[in-house]
């Protein structure tokens, strides 16, 4: 399984985010894309888990976020495993950034995706074969 381009979590909230006006459009263009090409996005169990809470921590029910995160899973999903955790350790290391970082960007390196649309890593730098894209800077 490859997809092009592999989504943090942030994207997917600020998608559905009202009171984030500027970001949920560019959020929402991200998404509807991914609908019409599903095959190019990826994600991790990770994302859909860090979705679910922040969504009804938000106010949102948890009923919605189940139906959205069962959504979002028909999109390329990387499991959570101990080797996909190991490396994100190693790149934690590497790359001197926090573990939850490192796990999102052993995810997008997993997925085989070249992108990383994300606003939580630094805009334009490349993690060996993956790019961090921040959608959100004009």
């Amino acid at each position: 399984m490859s997809g092009d381009r592999f989504l943090d979590t942030n994207i997917l909230l600020y998608a559905y985010d009202l009171d984030a006006l500027a970001k949920r459009s560019g959020a929402m263009a991200i998404v509807e894309e991914a609908w019409r090409q599903p095959e190019r996005i990826a994600l991790s169990v990770r994302v859909l888990q860090e979705f679910h809470v922040n969504f009804v921590r938000s106010g949102r029910p948890v009923a919605e976020a189940t139906l959205i995160v069962g959504d979002f899973s028909s999109w390329i999903v990387i499991e959570n495993s101990l080797t996909l955790f190991q490396r994100g350790l190693w790149l934690q290391s590497r790359w001197q950034i926090s573990l939850w970082d490192a796990m999102i960007l052993a995810a997008a390196e997993s997925s085989g995706a070249r992108e990383l649309l994300s606003e939580d890593l630094n805009h334009g730098q490349k993690y060996g074969l993956v790019s961090v894209i921040n959608p959100f800077i004009a």
